[in-house]
């Protein structure tokens, strides 16, 4: 969506083709952060022994179902090669470059007035409960502050002071005071509309079954319904671009990570974002609503919900808040997301050395919600020839073929 907000900036005339209608999915059911704090890779050292300590604990927050996949066992090995301190390091300065880029580039659209959206810069707290995770918070904001992010490490009164919600369980929090968040359904339908009325023709329920192309130039997609030409092509398939990339011959590994939300309606004292640290969830106060999201669980490309899964991401609410509970219509209410997560937690943008008219943007992991105006725009300077916004190298789409 955004790619086609920057493309019609840019004079062009845009169709997106979807397998669905637009109204779900991890787009519409994510935290809403945008995360300048959050510049350590997913592919960091010592996630491994956690995935294989959880991986038998389907309540666990990061959990994996043993299966025999070749492509996931392969993608294992690639997250493992990617998980090296030295690796991390590199990541540092591209991931925080790419998330305050696209910070400014959601403050440029909400000023431009192009559509209306909920946008807040209140920080995020990352609260802890224990001695020990407060010592790894501060050593990340130690680094934060060092990069230049403004962060403050709070006691529990300091704590309590500004966030009178949480319980005496959480002991303190780190203050990332560079984040902001949005209200994702409402930013998506928004954009939405605006670009049907900039001409914007969507095709949905169109899934894409097969690519037409001749020699290194793609002509046409093929769905169940029809057949559609353009002289570019952008492929943003999220957790299903492997599967599309594989059918034109190419590599890009990307794995579905299924996240969960749950929404309650009813008034509570929660004001500012929060990620409960030890339980990995994330609450947003939204626009009339609060959301309580997270886990990541790799078990293929499906919506199933484990209601094992549900009750903990519940039962941890209640943990860290006073008088925070959600009730069983909330916990039905469950939706799950896919998000496409690449081996070394780097999203993949670009062209490829195969196709001249084929730009990729996917595997942002979870932070695309976060990163969804600076791919946009990104994308919409390499189809104009133009100098891209930041170096497109750490992001190149043959890493891993």
């Amino acid at each position: 969506m955004c790619s086609a907000y920057y493309l019609i900036k840019e004079g062009y005339e845009v169709t997106v083709l979807d397998k669905k209608d637009i109204t779900s999915g991890v787009s519409f059911i994510n935290a809403g952060f945008i995360i300048p704090s959050h510049f350590i890779s997913l592919a960091a050292p010592g996630m491994i022994t956690k995935g294989l300590k959880w991986m038998f604990n389907s309540a666990s927050p990061f959990y994996v179902k043993p299966r025999l996949d070749y492509e996931f066992i392969a993608w294992a090995l690639n997250f493992k090669k990617s998980a090296t301190l030295a690796k991390v390091e590199k990541a540092i300065p591209v991931l925080m470059d790419i998330n305050l880029k696209s910070r400014g580039l959601y403050e440029d659209m909400l000023s431009s007035m192009d559509f209306p959206f909920h946008y807040e810069q209140k920080g995020l707290l990352m609260a802890y409960q224990s001695v020990k995770s407060g010592e790894e918070e501060l050593k990340v904001a130690e680094r934060a502050v060092k990069e230049g992010l403004e962060a403050e490490q709070l006691n529990r009164d300091q704590l309590r002071n500004i966030q009178p919600a949480f319980s005496d369980k959480v002991i303190g929090a780190v203050h990332y005071k560079c984040d902001s968040h949005t209200t994702p359904g409402q930013f998506m339908l928004n954009l939405k509309s605006w670009l049907k009325e900039k001409g914007v023709v969507f095709e949905l329920n169109q899934e894409v079954k097969k690519f037409v192309y001749d020699s290194n130039k793609i002509i046409a997609v093929e769905t169940q319904n029809g057949s559609f030409q353009a002289d570019e092509f952008v492929l943003t398939s999220g957790s299903w671009t492997s599967s599309l990339a594989k059918s034109l011959g190419l590599k890009i590994p990307i794995q579905g990570g299924k996240g969960y939300s749950m929404d309650i309606y009813r008034p509570n004292e929660i004001t500012i974002p929060s990620v409960l640290v030890e339980a990995k969830v994330a609450v947003t106060p939204m626009k009339g609503f609060t959301r309580f999201a997270g886990t990541m669980e790799f078990s293929g490309n499906n919506s199933d919900i484990k209601r094992k899964r549900v009750e903990a991401l519940a039962n941890s609410v209640a943990e860290y808040y006073d008088g925070v509970t959600l009730n069983s219509e909330e916990k039905e209410g469950a939706v799950s997301g896919l998000r496409p997560v690449s081996p070394d937690g780097l999203p993949f943008l670009g062209r490829t050395s195969v196709f001249k008219n084929l730009t990729v943007a996917s595997g942002h992991a979870m932070m695309g919600w976060s990163l969804g105006p600076i791919t946009g725009k990104l994308v919409a300077e390499i189809i104009s020839e133009k100098q891209t916004s930041v170096k497109l190298d750490p992001f190149r789409i043959d890493r891993f073929a």
